[in-house]
């Protein structure tokens, strides 16, 4: 071989060892926690061989699960699209929760009165709107203490968190709440009047805009100057000061792009599925898809055939739980464990680049 073909060869094997390394960076922990879940099921006394049949058979392999699993999919997916933008701007917005749930109150109090003279599609489309600005409007205040002040978003973002998801039941409790029904909730918003479905299915056209959501979101990120902005302010907010970038006004913006993609999960979530909103109702999914969004290194497209595992796990979990034997949320336990070992695998990783010099 001659020495340019060497030359040649060496960025290509390089290439090919980066992208090998990427993906066992990635299926080592789904691997590892499905083991060491299998592990304390069988400590537990439960077959765990049963208990991943039973996941995969609801949560992929039926038709009914498989709907089920794409519904799932169209909040997390809007969730993951805003800690995407956040967390590439190097914030850490942890108030999902709250901003989630606040959006879906305010969507399922607001679309049975627009659709009483508005038409359907008219209806749905503003009620994404004020869902964004809404869940937006509640990013306001850890966005200002963290852009003025400093203050810990990871603080402020879980503090408002909190006081969302309790705003909401009172919400629903006093100023929405049906006066026709006992149990505390809104009006509930006619299945006709809903997102349509696709395909005669249960899958709604919510899964369609979450798709597009996230495929969008990573080209603003990737492709962009004003995603470019947003990542220098995250890897190096000296340098992007330095370099005429207005930092506080990118961080404002940064929250409120986020929050308003999680808060458009709400909207989603209400006009695709439930229609209204119970009191106490609230799915906490805001940081379940942290590790999901990790695990994908904040990549749009990669998050995508996450998220799917992880609706497929959801759903598939909670007939598995009941058949083996086991609590409904073991799920969370595999959660768990997929963080600690992403943690494991990152800070391997970290340490064989410090030795090669990567």
């Amino acid at each position: 071989m001659t020495v340019e073909a060497q030359t040649s060869a060496a960025p290509t094997n390089d290439a090919a060892r980066e992208a090998l390394a990427a993906i066992l960076r990635v299926l080592v922990p789904v691997i590892l926690a499905l083991i060491a879940g299998g592990v304390i099921l069988l400590i537990l006394g439960k077959d765990p061989l049963a208990y991943y049949g039973y996941v995969a058979r609801r949560g992929l392999f039926t038709w009914g699960g498989l709907q089920e699993t794409f519904t799932r999919m169209s909040p997390l997916l809007l969730i993951a699209a805003g800690l995407i933008v956040a967390f590439r701007a190097g914030i850490w917005n942890l108030g999902g929760d709250g901003q989630f749930l606040l959006a879906a109150v305010v969507t399922s109090a607001l679309a049975p009165v627009l659709i009483a003279f508005l038409p359907k599609g008219l209806t749905l489309i503003l009620c994404m709107i004020v869902a964004i600005a809404v869940a937006a409007l509640w990013s306001v205040i850890p966005a200002i203490l963290k852009a003025r002040y400093g203050v810990n978003e990871i603080i402020t973002s879980l503090m408002m968190s909190f006081l969302g998801v309790s705003f909401a039941n009172v919400l629903v409790k006093l100023f929405f709440r049906d006066p026709t029904t006992t149990v505390p909730q809104t009006v509930t918003l006619p299945v006709e009047d809903r997102l349509p479905r696709l395909f005669d299915s249960t899958i709604h056209g919510g899964v369609l805009i979450a798709l597009a959501v996230v495929v969008l979101v990573h080209l603003m990120m990737t492709r962009t100057a004003f995603g470019l902005k947003l990542q220098v302010v995250g890897a190096n907010p000296a340098a992007a000061i330095h370099a005429g970038l207005n930092v506080a006004r990118l961080t404002i913006a940064t929250f409120a792009i986020s929050a308003g993609l999680i808060g458009l999960g709400g909207a989603v979530e209400i006009l695709g599925v439930w229609g209204t909103v119970r009191a106490d109702w609230n799915p906490a999914f805001g940081l379940l898809v942290v590790p999901l969004v990790f695990l994908a290194r904040f990549n749009g497209y990669a998050v995508i055939g996450f998220v799917f595992f992880f609706s497929a796990l959801m759903i598939g979990g909670e007939s598995a739980a009941r058949r083996v034997g086991v609590p409904q949320h073991y799920v969370l336990v595999l959660v768990a464990l997929l963080l600690i070992f992403l943690a494991v695998v990152e800070y391997l990783d970290h340490q064989r680049r410090k030795r090669t010099g990567a």
